[in-house]
């Protein structure tokens, strides 16, 4: 019973971390914290950009979950285990696929080039306002017709 308890608290985390970080880009990262966020926006000149504060940030938390619940194997330890594996979709499906930090993810998959295309247009300005889709792995509909 264990199991299927802890696989649904990290699948709930990733759910919600999906939740909350469309909340948080819409309206911190475009809102008051737009003077880190913008970095993203911009072009890079080097492997980081002041931006990747917030996944250090949520690292930093997941591990700290993780430590406070391993001791007793309780719910923050999965909660954790749930914020790094979102952690690490972030950076498979952001880092390396949508923005190619590795040359080396191509696919003809529907949802993946749906995914691309909306995050594309989330880039196409540079500025704080108009933006639109601030999901990871949850788009609008308009971007899988095609």
């Amino acid at each position: 019973m264990n199991f299927v308890v802890n696989t649904a608290i990290v699948l709930l985390t990733i759910a919600g971390m999906e939740a909350l970080s469309w909340f948080i880009h819409k309206y911190l990262f475009h809102g008051p914290l737009w003077f880190i966020h913008k970095t993203h926006h911009q072009e890079r000149h080097g492997w980081f950009e002041l931006n990747d504060v917030f996944s250090i940030g949520f690292a930093a938390l997941s591990m700290w979950l993780m430590w406070q619940g391993h001791f007793t194997q309780d719910y923050r330890l999965w909660i954790g285990v749930g914020i790094s594996a979102y952690g690490t979709i972030y950076f498979i499906f952001h880092d390396w696929f949508i923005h190619n930090r590795f040359k080396a993810f191509r696919t003809k998959n529907k949802y993946l080039l749906s995914i691309r295309r909306a995050h594309k247009i989330h880039h196409k300005s540079t500025e704080k306002n108009p933006s639109e889709e601030f999901g990871l792995l949850v788009a609008s509909k308009k971007y899988f017709r095609r």
